[in-house]
């Protein structure tokens, strides 16, 4: 599978994420970038707390874990349980045995959707972050892919260059804010190599945790 690298993006202090950015940002991809359009993209994170009934009970399982979905992955979802940096892919027939059992619960569902666009070697992805039966945007993610290479480290390099020269493109824009990127450290959560779907789900989880950071950091 191609490496990807996902990127957030962090507004300046007192400025908000709108539709306006997300515009700018995705015409960036089509006018500077020569992006091609080639479809959509989506995905879904969900946030899970136990269901206790007994709240004075001691648990010895996770207080909290997250699943996530991919439309490129229809008969996969993936689990990451952040405390102990664990990352588990499962049948998506799971989710109809979560149900029953109602040991878990969702608290927060949002949204990835956006549009897919290639570049040659490089496909990106134009995301914006919504809650789940809503249309506010909560943020912007770009998701770059290098189709030649499967191995993390050997991408690392172009992967860099390729990071660099986006930030520039973006920067000519003038835009209140700036696109962050903090890769995972995979092998904490026994991660190869090899990218695998495995590698999106850390990262859709380390970049969401950046953006709540960051919206907390403003307010």
């Amino acid at each position: 599978m191609p490496v990807r690298c996902i990127l957030h993006w962090q507004p300046n202090q007192g400025t908000v994420v709108n539709s306006q950015v997300l515009n700018e940002i995705s015409q960036c991809v089509v006018e500077s970038l020569n992006g091609l359009k080639e479809g959509r993209c989506k995905a879904s994170l969900t946030f899970y707390r136990p269901n206790l009934r007994d709240q004075s009970v001691t648990i010895d399982f996770p207080r909290d874990f997250l699943g996530i979905s991919m439309l490129e992955q229809p008969n996969k979802y993936y689990f990451i349980i952040r405390g102990q940096k664990i990352v588990l892919e499962a049948d998506s027939s799971i989710l109809a045995i979560m149900e029953k059992l109602q040991s878990y619960k969702s608290k927060v569902a949002l949204h990835f959707e956006g549009a897919l666009y290639k570049l040659g070697d490089f496909q990106m992805r134009v995301i914006k972050v919504v809650p789940n039966q809503a249309e506010n945007l909560r943020g912007i993610m770009i998701e770059i892919e290098y189709l030649p290479i499967s191995s993390v480290e050997k991408s690392k390099q172009i992967m860099e260059e390729f990071i660099d020269m986006w930030k520039e493109v973006v920067s000519k824009k003038s835009l209140a804010g700036q696109f962050m990127h903090t890769e995972p450290n995979y092998a904490e959560y026994g991660l190869a190599d090899n990218y695998t779907s495995q590698h999106t789900a850390v990262q859709y989880a380390a970049a969401l945790a950046q953006l709540i950071q960051s919206a907390q950091l403003r307010s």
